[in-house]
């Protein structure tokens, strides 16, 4: 009951400077830009999409297979994946380079400044989905535009039913990439202002995706997120948060709940379901992967949201 998480696995350097950037930049001196800010609060999280999925999907009992590129400085997160028990059978070291990083800056009205480094995500392609075994499900969440085109294709030509979450990564493909990637794939998510991005770019609306994939799946943030399928669309409600501490990787955390559910072959309805729950869990604490549950706690917090029991 594998699944395979083509995406980065990356670090997030998140600081907090504690003024207005808005007051340091002058607005008629833009052109000669140069600024330095005192960020005395940081923190380090791991991250990356392939780390986040793999992480919610491994809470909830399941067996995912990061393949990811990875660079000199990836001893700490090796740790962090060996001591969650999350397998690094496909994960590539690439000597010479560094693990992809984000450095962000945010001040205290919540405007962010954030740098992206991909280091050896550039070099993801070289990962083949054709030498995986054991795979019953995958996802082709962001990375570099070349490794996300050619998992895709790779996940076709295997037979391997697939997701295509395309992310942040969105803006990289043109029209026809994206057409290529919705006809190979069985499920496609994104957010809602990526629905309107990917509209955009293919010419597609929700009806012509919907005749390609099994289920168009659109997250709306605090407003839940819908199932669009030949039969008509699903409303998924959300699940109120007891606080609301940060929604980085909250979209991560939903599509393992996704992949939990198609491994445990239940309707995409309940999938969905539990996705939206995970995304709750996860805005409750700081950074992508510090939010805990036991699978008991989980279920049982599952049938208080929606009045049912989880049956897997």
């Amino acid at each position: 009951m594998a699944a395979l998480i083509c995406g980065s696995l990356a670090y997030d350097s998140i600081m907090v400077f504690q003024e207005r950037f808005r007051d340091h930049i002058l607005p008629d001196q833009v052109h000669i830009l140069n600024v330095s800010f005192l960020v005395p609060e940081m923190r380090r999280e791991f991250g990356g999409c392939a780390g986040n999925i793999s992480y919610n999907l491994k809470m909830l009992g399941g067996d995912p297979l990061p393949m990811a590129a990875v660079g000199d400085d990836f001893a700490p997160y090796r740790q962090h994946l060996d001591q969650l028990g999350i397998s690094r059978q496909y994960v590539r070291a690439v000597e010479g380079t560094f693990t992809a990083q984000a450095f962000i800056t945010t001040d205290i009205d919540d405007n962010q400044i954030t740098a992206f480094h991909p280091g050896a995500m550039m070099e993801s392609k070289l990962n083949q989905v054709k030498e995986t075994q054991g795979v019953r499900v995958g996802i082709v969440a962001p990375d570099s535009k070349e490794a996300m085109m050619q998992h895709s294709e790779q996940f076709a030509e295997a037979g391997i039913p697939h997701i295509f979450d395309p992310g942040q990564g969105l803006p990289l493909f043109d029209g026809n990439d994206l057409r290529a990637c919705i006809e190979r794939a069985d499920w496609i998510t994104v957010n809602d202002y990526e629905a309107k991005l990917l509209g955009e770019r293919t010419g597609m609306d929700i009806a012509d995706i919907v005749k390609h994939v099994k289920a168009y799946i659109i997250t709306r943030g605090p407003d839940g997120s819908e199932i669009h399928t030949a039969d008509g669309v699903t409303n998924i409600p959300p699940v109120p948060p007891a606080r609301v501490v940060d929604p980085t990787g909250c979209g991560d955390a939903y599509r393992a709940g996704l992949l939990w559910g198609i491994l445990n072959d239940t309707s995409l309805e309940t999938a969905a379901r539990m996705g939206s729950l995970l995304g709750s869990l996860k805005i409750e604490q700081q950074g992508p992967q510090n939010h805990r549950i036991s699978q008991a706690d989980f279920a049982q917090r599952y049938e208080q949201a929606f009045g049912e029991a989880l049956a897997l």
